[in-house]
């Protein structure tokens, strides 16, 4: 009782195995349960002689604060419930004429804008690649001609 182990239990300070401890204690010595209940009644005691009375006006700031925050609530469901409301009535409406289709893709979804500026950017890659290609080949070409022409001069010139 004089461990200071009651005293950590009333704060809430103790540890598990502390915790464990003192409820055994409390089951097995009637006197350490009363010991223990004249502490926390004691802690109740200081606690209230401590407390520091809130500004005045605080309970009503805090009760419009509430009542501010449920009528957003009540707006934001009413809202939510004609939004369901008009589609459960457009969907009934639809059902005869369509058949729903759920679908769960793990494609990434691209907006049209863009897809057609893919599309353009890859073609255009595509084109600069044979330009590329064919010049290349045509590079080639000349060289070769190029040491053609230099062989043929120098037999000339011989």
């Amino acid at each position: 009782m004089e461990s200071g182990l009651m005293e950590t239990y009333v704060m809430g300070i103790a540890t598990e195995e502390e915790v464990e401890k003192v409820l055994s204690l409390k089951k097995e010595y009637p006197a350490f349960k009363d010991a223990l209940e004249q502490l926390e009644y004691d802690m109740e005691l200081l606690a209230q002689s401590m407390g520091i009375e809130p500004p005045a006006g605080t309970l009503t700031k805090i009760e419009h604060e509430i009542n501010e925050i449920q009528r957003q609530n009540q707006t934001i469901q009413t809202t939510v419930e004609a939004e369901y409301s008009y589609n459960k009535t457009h969907q009934e409406n639809k059902r005869g004429k369509y058949i729903e289709v759920e679908s769960e893709s793990n494609q990434m979804r691209v907006n049209k804008a863009w897809k057609w500026v893919f599309i353009a950017v890859f073609v255009l890659g595509k084109i600069f690649l044979a330009f590329a290609i064919y010049f290349y080949l045509e590079n080639r070409q000349v060289k070769e001609q190029i040491q053609e022409l230099k062989i043929e001069l120098k037999q000339k010139i011989r």
